[in-house]
């Protein structure tokens, strides 16, 4: 396993994400906390780009539980379709408005394990709504957030629970809110699984991935 980087790297890394993003965004689109639910749990084995296809239409006519109970699992299946496993997921949100309403006055719980109680809320999701709607500094652990955390030496971890913790405890705090952002978009258009760009990465001079393979 690759060694963790020292503190003073560790910052500097994200003194530089933060310099080029000032301000990261999570990418799928949403009007408030249930919608971001929904979209979150939509997420899974798709692409952000395919549910804010399916999704920008639907948001706008079921934008509360009450909404999307009223339009109907069928209603709600026209609308996502296009999307890996969407009918068990459509099943999933019915079952979540009701969860809402019935025990959280149609509101979106703002804890992790009230999160986790929904039907399709893992912990991934659970700690995006707390990062993106809630402003808590959670870290959703995906495969770009794992492999850039093991491959940088910035939080490695055997598993998406040890990567968690390790970037909770190396990431310095005042890069904590928008660290798995950062993590994620670099990930995503640098430090690709197959073919990383490395000539090209904002961070290769400090990267332990750099240094192994040169």
């Amino acid at each position: 396993m690759t060694a963790t980087l020292p503190y003073a790297t560790i910052r500097e890394i994200f003194s530089r994400f933060r310099e080029a993003e000032p301000e990261p965004e999570g990418e799928l689109e949403h009007v408030n906390a249930f919608t971001l639910v929904v979209a979150v749990a939509l997420s899974a084995q798709a692409t952000d780009a395919g549910v804010n296809k399916a999704t920008r239409e639907l948001f706008k006519i079921a934008d509360t539980p009450e909404k999307m109970l009223a339009l109907g699992e069928e209603g709600l299946i026209e609308h996502i379709k296009t999307i890996g496993l969407y009918r068990n997921k459509a099943k999933n949100v019915m079952k979540l408005c009701r969860i809402l309403i019935d025990e959280y006055g149609g509101e979106v719980p703002s804890s992790r394990a009230a999160l986790q109680s929904l039907p399709g809320v893992g912990r991934k999701t659970a700690n995006v709504v707390l990062n993106m709607w809630f402003r808590h500094p959670a870290q959703a652990v995906d495969t770009h957030i794992f492999r850039v955390g093991n491959r940088t030496g910035i939080a490695p971890g055997k598993d998406v629970a040890a990567v968690e913790r390790a970037i909770e405890d190396n990431v310095p705090a005042e890069f904590q809110q928008h660290a798995h952002h950062w993590l994620i978009l670099h990930g995503r258009y640098h430090c690709k699984a197959r073919k990383p760009q490395c000539p090209t990465c904002l961070i290769r001079d400090l990267c332990a991935y750099e240094e192994k393979t040169e």
